[in-house]
C-alpha cells in the first residue's frame, strides 16, 4: 500500500493522458443525437450514439459560430473536437468545436484537404493580401443579379456614397457551372481596372456554397490584380474564398460597407479639418501681425527719422534748459549787481557832498586827507555839491584824535 492516489489525483492523470494524445485532441466523431440540452448559459449538452454505444458531449456558448442549424434528437451528424475527462465526475466527454450534418461529411473532408493544399502552397499568406482602398470610387460585384445580397450591397453602397459606381456581373452562384461563372465574373471585372471587387452570396448550406469552395475560383481571387472582398454566407460561413480573399466580411451588407466609404462620415472629417485649418491660420495670421507690429515698432524706434526727431526734441529740450539757467544766472548777477550798487551809492562822494560834505584837491590833483599834506600859502580845489571853489592855505591846526 505504498501507491495510494486520491480520485483527483488519477482523474488528473488520465486527463493529462488524453491531453497529450494528439489524436484526441482534434477528432471527427460522428453518430446520432440524443438527450440535446440548450442550456441557459448557451452551452449544448448531448449525447452522440451508435448501434454499439454512447458518448457524453458538450459544445460551450464560445464555440456556439461552429454550429450552423438548429439541433434536435435523431439528427446524424459529424462532430469535430477534442476528448478529455471532467474530473468531478471522472467521466470523459467530447468537447465540440464544429457540428455538421452527417449528409455532407464528404464535402467537409475535401474541404480540409483543399485548405490545407492551399496554405501549404502560401495562398492563405498575409504578404500576398492586397490594401482595400479606402476612398473607392467603382466597385464591382460578382453574384447572383437577384437575391438579397446584391440588393444589400445596392442599398448600402447608395446609402454610405451615392457617387460610387457599381459594376454587377450576373454570375451563377449555386449548382452545376457556378464555380465557372464565378471565375469568369472576377476575370472580366479585373481586367476593368476597377478599386475593388466583392465576390460572394447570401447564406445557404455547405453544398449551396460550395462553389466558392472550388480551386479554380480560389486561383481567380488568387490571382486578380484588382483587391477582392469575399462576403459568402452569413457570419458563421467560412469558404476557401475567404482565406483567399484580401478581406474577409461576414455578409455582402458588410463587404457594402467595407468597400464604399460613408461620404457623410467624410464629409464631416472635412469639415472638421477645414475648421482645425481656420483656427490653426486664424492663430498663424494673429501671431504674424503681432509679430509685424514689433517688428514696425522696432523699425521706427531705430529709423533715422525718428532718431532725428528724438535728436531735435533733445536739442529742443537742452536749448530750453540752457535758456532757463542763462535766465536764472542773469537774474541772480542782476540781483547782486543791484546790491552792489546799493553799496556804492552808500560810498558815492557825491552822496556825501550832498550831505554837506566837501572834497579837498591839493595842487598836484591828489585828494587831501590830512594837514601834513598841505603848507601855508598852498592853492587848494575844494569840490562842494554844485561846484568848485579855490582857496589858499593861510594856516594849519593839528586835532587830536579822541579815543
Amino acid at each position: 500500500m505504498k501507491h495510494v492516489y486520491t480520485v483527483a489525483q488519477v482523474n488528473t492523470y488520465i486527463k493529462n493522458m488524453f491531453t497529450q494524445d494528439f489524436m484526441l485532441n482534434r477528432i471527427y466523431v460522428k453518430g446520432e443525437v440524443s438527450n440535446c440540452k440548450y442550456h441557459s448559459s448557451g452551452h449544448i449538452y448531448f449525447s452522440l450514439k451508435d448501434e454499439s454505444g454512447s458518448m457524453a458531449c458538450v459544445m460551450f456558448a464560445g464555440d456556439r459560430k461552429g454550429l450552423a442549424f438548429p439541433m434536435k434528437d435523431g439528427q446524424r451528424v459529424i462532430v469535430l473536437g477534442r476528448v478529455s475527462v471532467y474530473e468531478r465526475s471522472g467521466s470523459y466527454q467530447l468537447y465540440a468545436r464544429e457540428i455538421i450534418k452527417d449528409g455532407v461529411g464528404q464535402l467537409y473532408e475535401a474541404y480540409e484537404k483543399l485548405k490545407m493544399e492551399l496554405e501549404e502552397m502560401g495562398m492563405f499568406a498575409p504578404e500576398y493580401k492586397q490594401p482595400i482602398p479606402y476612398y473607392a470610387k467603382k466597385v464591382g460585384v460578382v453574384t447572383a443579379p437577384t437575391g438579397a445580397a446584391v440588393q444589400d450591397i445596392r442599398n448600402i453602397a447608395l446609402r454610405r456614397n451615392p457617387y460610387v459606381q457599381l459594376i454587377l456581373y450576373p454570375a451563377q452562384v449555386q449548382g452545376e457551372g457556378a464555380a465557372d461563372s464565378i471565375v469568369r465574373g472576377i476575370e472580366t471585372l479585373d481586367a476593368l481596372g476597377l478599386d475593388v471587387l466583392i465576390v460572394g452570396r447570401g447564406g445557404g448550406s455547405i453544398e449551396d456554397l460550395w462553389a466558392f469552395n472550388e480551386e479554380k475560383v480560389a486561383r481567380a481571387i488568387f490571382d486578380c490584380n484588382t483587391p477582392v472582398i469575399s462576403a459568402v454566407g452569413h457570419e458563421t460561413d467560412t469558404t476557401i474564398a475567404d482565406y483567399v480573399a484580401d478581406l474577409r466580411a461576414p455578409t455582402p451588407s458588410a463587404a457594402a460597407e467595407l468597400a464604399v466609404a460613408d461620404i457623410r462620415e467624410l464629409l464631416e472629417r472635412m469639415r472638421g479639418y477645414q475648421q482645425q485649418f481656420e483656427n490653426i491660420f486664424r492663430h498663424r495670421m494673429e501671431e504674424y501681425y503681432r509679430r509685424l507690429a514689433e517688428l514696425k515698432s522696432r523699425v521706427q524706434r531705430v529709423s533715422p527719422e525718428t532718431q532725428l526727431l528724438e535728436k531735435r526734441m533733445r536739442l529742443a529740450e537742452l536749448s530750453n534748459g540752457l535758456e532757463q539757467a542763462m535766465q536764472n544766472k542773469l537774474s541772480d548777477r542782476k540781483h547782486s549787481l543791484n546790491l552792489y550798487i546799493e553799496r556804492l551809492h552808500g560810498l558815492s562822494p557825491l552822496l556825501k557832498l550832498q550831505q554837506g560834505y566837501s572834497y579837498t584837491e591839493g595842487p598836484n590833483g591828489k585828494a587831501v586827507t590830512g594837514i601834513d599834506e598841505v603848507t601855508e600859502g598852498e592853492r587848494l580845489r575844494i569840490h562842494v555839491t554844485d561846484g568848485v571853489y579855490t582857496a589858499v592855505v593861510e594856516g594849519r591846526e593839528k586835532i587830536k584824535k579822541r579815543i
